[in-house]
């Protein structure tokens, strides 16, 4: 994924939004922020016509026709590792929680102020071009884990692990700081760049995705363990 600066090229959005009014308000505001917005009204016709090549990052509401948000989250996610944006009315735990867990990066509660969602879109494409692969980079090994920042690729066991941006930006975070337990502050503060507010979950939730991911024990977790009161910790001799 290429992510567009202002001095450059616009940033791809597509918005996958039903209210046409909100769409074109969003539309219009942010055309002015050196954004190229996209918008489709459906959630089917938004994944049978999506092209992640041309997309640096989607803002996708809940409540869509045709297909609902979660589930358009759960199929672009399959092709899309850039960033997700729900934007959405409803302000449930549950909710929240099922987006994070089909992938969305981040959760908007309409209604919003323009300058306020740029800002968060701002910051995940800050984070999105952070995690992307750089020129140097050293290559994290710690047994049959590899992590290789340059490829923005992970192996566990010679196969491919396919992570999202957020999850593969939380492994190594996680991997840098092995055998050190990293608090949710810290890991929040790193991912986000804001201070956590003891209520996200976000955390929680990359943590038991890439425990799934990384054939971690969901149950008992060897390999990622949770240090209870004080964080998360990566075990560094558990990849054997």
């Amino acid at each position: 994924m290429s992510l567009s600066t202002p001095d450059t090229a616009p940033v791809r959005l597509l918005l996958i939004e039903d209210d046409v009014r909100l769409a074109s308000l969003v539309q219009d505001y942010l055309s002015h922020e050196n954004f190229a917005v996209q918008v489709q009204h459906h959630g089917d016709t938004a994944v049978a016509e999506f092209d992640p090549q041309q997309v640096d990052i989607v803002v996708l509401d809940l409540m869509l026709p045709g297909m609902n948000g979660l589930q358009v989250c759960t199929h672009l996610r399959q092709r899309y590792a850039g960033p997700i944006l729900i934007l959405t009315a409803k302000s449930s735990d549950i909710d929240h929680v099922m987006g994070l867990e089909l992938g969305a990066d981040d959760f908007v509660t309409k209604p919003i102020e323009p300058p306020v969602l740029l800002a968060r879109l701002r910051a995940l494409l800050r984070r999105a071009k952070a995690a992307a692969p750089q020129p140097k980079g050293e290559v994290l090994r710690f047994g049959s884990l590899q992590l290789d920042p340059q490829s923005h690729q992970v192996l566990l066991a010679g196969e491919e692990v396919e992570l999202t941006t957020q999850e593969f930006e939380l492994l190594g975070l996680l991997m840098r700081n092995a055998g050190t337990v990293l608090s949710r502050d810290a890991i929040y503060h790193n991912l986000r760049g804001i201070d956590y507010d003891g209520l996200d979950r976000t955390v929680d939730v990359r943590i038991s995705r890439l425990r799934k991911k990384l054939q971690d024990n969901p149950e008992q977790p060897f390999r990622i363990r949770t240090v209870w009161g004080k964080g998360y910790l990566f075990v560094s001799n558990a990849w054997d």
